[in-house]
Formats: C-alpha cells, sequence, structure tokens
C-alpha cells in the first residue's frame, strides 16, 4: 500500500482499501458513488482518471491527500495527466452515497466536511428519487417498494442533520417531509397502522420546520384522511382537518380548500352528518370553480376539478346509504382508465357498495371480485380491507354471485387452493 500511495497507483489503493474493509465490488462503487462497472474498469487499469477524480476518491475513502503522490509514475498508475471529462453521475446517486458515508461511518468527518456533500442539488436529488418511487407505486407492490423508501427516509434526515447551519436546511426539511409521507402511504397499504401514523406525523413536523404552509397543509390533509378512510376514524379525522384549515388561512390557493373540504365530506359522511357533509361538498365545488383554480400548487400535482370533487361527492353518498346519488356522481367522475390499479380498485369497492346499495347485486359483487383480485395480486391491505368491509356491510340476499365471491375470497386471501 506504501508504495502504491508512493506511486498514487489508484487501482492498488482502491483495491487494497476493498479488501481491508471486507466490502464487495459492489459496496466499494457505492462508496465511491460510480458505477459498479466503471469502478472495475479502473481496478482493471481501463480506465484513465483525472486528478479531480482521484482526490474525489481518495476523499471517500478517507485517505489523506498528502500520503498521494502526483510524481512522474502516476501514468503508470492509471492517471492521465490530461484534463479529461470527469464521469458524469447522477444527482441523486451523490446524495444517497454521501448520506450512505456518513451514515455508516459517524467520526469520519467533521461536521465542516459532512457540509460539502449538501449544496443546492441536494434537496431536488431527494425529491427526485420520492418522486420516481412515487411513479413506481402505480405498478409494484408496496412491500416491494417499502424497504428502499424507509432507506430513503432515513437517508432524507441524515442529509438534514448535515444541513444544519446551511442555507438548504429549509428545503431538506421538505424533502423530508416528502419521503416520510410516502413511507407513510406504504405502510399504510400494507396494514400497518402505527408506523403509517408515525410517518405521517414525521412528515407534517418536518413540512412545518420548513415553514412550507401548503406542504403543512398537504401532509395534515393526508393524515387526516388516512384516520377517516383507513383507520375508519372520522371524529378524529375532523379535529386534524380543523387545524389544516386554521394553518391554511383565508388567502390560500383554491385547490387546497376544494381538497379539505373533500375530505372533511367523507368525514362527515362518516358519522352519519349528511347536511354537514353536502355543505363540504358544496364549498369544494365553489372552490374548483374560481378562476385561480388553473394550476395546482406544489405539492399537488394533478389539478382538482369537478370530476375529482365528484368522485368525493360519490364516495361520501356512498357512506350516507344513499346509493342512486352516489352512482350519479360516479358517472360523472368517470376518467380515462388509471395507471394506478390500486386507485381503481378502491374506487371499484366504493361503486360497489353503492351498486348493493341499490338493490344490483350481481353489478356489485362482480366489481367487489375485480377490486379483490387486485388487491391480492399487489398484496394490498388497504385495498382487501376495504373489500372486506363491503361484504361485512352487505346483508342482502345471498344469491349465486355472493357465494361465488365468498368462495374466491377465502380461497385469494388465504392462497389455498379451492376444489372444482
Amino acid at each position: 500500500m506504501a508504495a502504491a500511495l508512493a506511486t498514487c497507483d489508484i487501482p492498488t489503493v482502491i483495491e487494497g482499501v476493498r479488501a481491508a474493509r471486507g466490502w464487495s465490488q459492489g459496496d466499494l462503487a457505492r462508496a465511491l458513488a460510480y458505477s459498479q462497472s466503471w469502478v472495475s474498469r479502473v481496478v482493471n487499469r481501463q480506465q484513465s482518471l483525472t486528478i479531480d477524480q482521484v482526490q474525489d476518491l481518495a476523499r471517500r475513502l478517507e485517505i489523506p491527500l498528502h500520503l498521494l503522490r502526483f510524481g512522474d509514475h502516476a501514468h503508470a498508475g492509471g492517471l492521465d495527466r490530461k484534463e479529461v471529462a470527469p464521469t458524469r453521475r447522477r444527482d441523486f446517486g451523490k446524495a444517497v452515497i454521501a448520506g450512505g458515508l456518513i451514515a455508516s461511518t459517524p467520526h469520519a468527518f467533521t461536521h465542516h466536511e459532512a457540509h460539502h456533500d449538501i449544496d443546492h442539488t441536494t434537496a431536488g436529488s431527494l425529491r427526485a428519487i420520492t418522486g420516481g418511487q412515487r411513479r413506481m407505486e402505480a405498478t409494484s407492490p408496496a412491500r416491494h417498494l417499502l424497504p428502499g423508501a424507509i432507506s430513503h427516509v432515513h437517508l432524507a434526515e441524515q442529509m438534514l442533520t448535515n444541513a444544519r447551519g446551511t442555507p438548504f436546511h429549509t428545503e431538506l426539511c421538505a424533502a423530508a417531509a416528502e419521503a416520510s409521507g410516502f413511507a407513510a402511504w406504504l405502510n399504510a397499504d400494507l396494514g400497518d397502522m402505527g408506523s403509517a401514523r408515525m410517518h405521517y406525523r414525521t412528515a407534517v413536523i418536518r413540512a412545518r420546520q420548513a415553514g412550507m404552509r401548503l406542504l403543512d397543509v398537504y401532509m395534515l390533509g393526508s393524515l387526516a384522511a388516512f384516520e377517516i378512510e383507513t383507520a375508519e376514524d372520522p371524529e378524529l379525522g375532523l379535529a386534524l382537518l380543523q387545524e389544516a384549515e386554521h394553518v391554511l388561512g383565508h388567502d390560500s390557493h383554491p385547490t387546497a380548500r376544494a381538497w379539505l373540504a373533500c375530505v372533511g365530506a367523507l368525514a362527515h359522511a362518516g358519522i352519519g352528518d349528511r347536511v354537514a357533509a353536502g355543505r363540504a361538498i358544496g364549498r369544494a365545488e365553489r372552490e374548483v370553480a374560481d378562476p385561480d383554480n388553473a394550476h395546482p400548487p406544489w405539492p399537488w400535482v394533478f389539478a382538482f376539478d369537478e370530476a375529482k370533487v365528484a368522485g368525493y361527492r360519490a364516495r361520501a353518498a356512498v357512506r350516507l346509504r344513499s346509493p342512486y346519488e352516489a352512482r350519479a356522481a360516479f358517472a360523472e367522475a368517470v376518467h380515462p382508465p388509471s395507471r394506478n390499479a390500486k386507485q381503481s380498485a378502491l374506487l371499484k369497492v366504493e361503486l360497489a357498495g353503492a351498486h348493493a346499495e341499490a338493490g344490483d347485486v350481481d353489478e356489485a359483487f362482480r366489481l367487489a371480485r375485480e377490486a379483490l383480485t387486485t388487491g391480492v395480486r399487489f398484496s394490498s391491505e388497504r385495498v382487501v380491507g376495504r373489500v372486506r368491509s363491503f361484504r361485512r356491510r352487505y346483508h342482502g340476499p345471498i344469491a349465486d354471485c355472493v357465494r361465488e365471491f365468498d368462495g374466491r375470497f377465502a380461497g385469494l386471501v388465504t392462497d389455498v387452493p379451492r376444489g372444482g
């Protein structure tokens, strides 16, 4: 190693560090924040390095720069003295590895050195990771995404710790809030209520620390929606919504006001207050008609329009046992088929309830079967639980479609093949 340092033989140096730490080449690549193929080329002396790259690698491996000798033998060690463009890395990769290194070697960096890993791109990189995970949620089971989402929460929190005393702390609070909010959503989908609440509360705290009113409201409203729809506690949901409305104020964007009103309508319907639910839907309809509602504000991504309000009106009507009103509202809320199969399944369960109340048992249980199949396919306890609740509430005639559904439910949920 001494000879390799003296001649700046970087392939030998990094291979020696890898062996001393018991790392695989993949571990080494992650520590260096480069791709494994790039690291393999360096180790096999097929990749020239710039001086800047050598200094970067040394810093990441905690090798004091004064031990490296940039002498005449440097080229033999794989160092190209000519100025060439360094390998380009993705911003989020830099953020991930920086956080991972600091977390694994807590005494390796001083507080001042940790700040070097935080810059104006860090928060955006973290948000890009959360955005990518959210897009994958539409087509992937929550159990596959959750480990990565939890690691991402830890990363965001580590970056937030490193950002203390920097101008980037506020932005990183917001990024950490988004990461925790998504982890909460995944835990709720898997039926882990305790973990979902913990992450939602963390998301609210981080949003509040960020000083971003709309993000604070979004996370509070998301926690309220969770308590109302998943935990089936509309009273607690209403209390959270009151706090969100207080934070929001009266001079806010119509999208935020419309969304909170719709979530409130579900809560009022859940406790059987038809009048309050109707007033809430009416407020939402007025807000979406506001000319200022043309563009949704972050963290809302999609426009909150008349069709969205119709969907909430339909769901509230199901809870109020008004099947004909619910079916008419569902017809207004129809969109092109959603890419998110789990969200579509949840709507099918709601519509199934409306059909069951109206006496259309065959259609009700057809929709419930489709939703159940999707829920089992994605291991979504949220969807399966809603289907289970639908079946528990049904007290109508036990027709053939009901018997078939019951058999299918038992077989899918227990994963036990049934005869016939």
